[in-house]
């Protein structure tokens, strides 16, 4: 049988390592987009590593749970949660979840949206802290504070992997503290 070792660890930031492996692709997927893929830099493991640790020690000790955004907040929640030992909640796409759930509608650029929480999930007042790969317009993220507040939960802050400035989407966030890996 293989055995897999872990990584290697590396001291290059985790910035750097976002900044080095992100990939850009103009006219994607309309004309005068500049889509920023991250899956080059979740596929590098180093980068990865560099990336959980980064999200874990910016927000170490505020937080019980880990919220993750449909579909790559989830990798980074379920990463950020187990390096922490704390709990991690699914924030899905509408009509994904059975049960009794919190819906949230936002604003889409070409529509709405909307996004779902399970109920009672945590005790009362359990401290959140939001996970996705990309603040852009701040809409999804947006959406999911408000589930996360309705859920009884106290949000702690906001960690993102790659932020859009010049899109403006911490602005929708309120107080909420954000923590960027990376801001392009």
């Amino acid at each position: 049988m293989t055995q897999i070792s872990s990584p290697p660890t590396s001291s290059v930031s985790a910035a750097s390592h976002v900044e080095a492996l992100l990939a850009s692709y103009p006219d994607f997927p309309q004309p005068d987009i500049l889509f920023r893929d991250l899956n080059p830099v979740f596929a590098d493991a180093v980068a990865f590593r560099a990336i959980i640790d980064d999200l874990a020690d910016q927000h170490r000790g505020q937080f019980d749970a880990v919220a993750g955004i449909e579909a790559r907040g989830f990798l980074l929640a379920a990463a950020v949660g187990y390096a922490a030992g704390a709990a991690v909640l699914a924030v899905r796409k509408g009509g994904k979840l059975p049960g009794s759930v919190l819906t949230e509608e936002y604003e889409l650029e070409y529509g709405t949206a909307r996004l779902e929480l399970e109920v009672g999930q945590l005790p009362a007042g359990s401290r959140v802290l939001i996970l996705d790969d990309v603040l852009a317009t701040g809409g999804t993220i947006a959406a999911t504070s408000r589930l996360i507040e309705r859920a009884g939960y106290t949000l702690t802050g906001v960690g993102v992997v790659l932020e859009l400035t010049d899109l403006h989407g911490r602005e929708r966030l309120g107080a909420a503290p954000v923590h960027a890996i990376m801001s392009v």
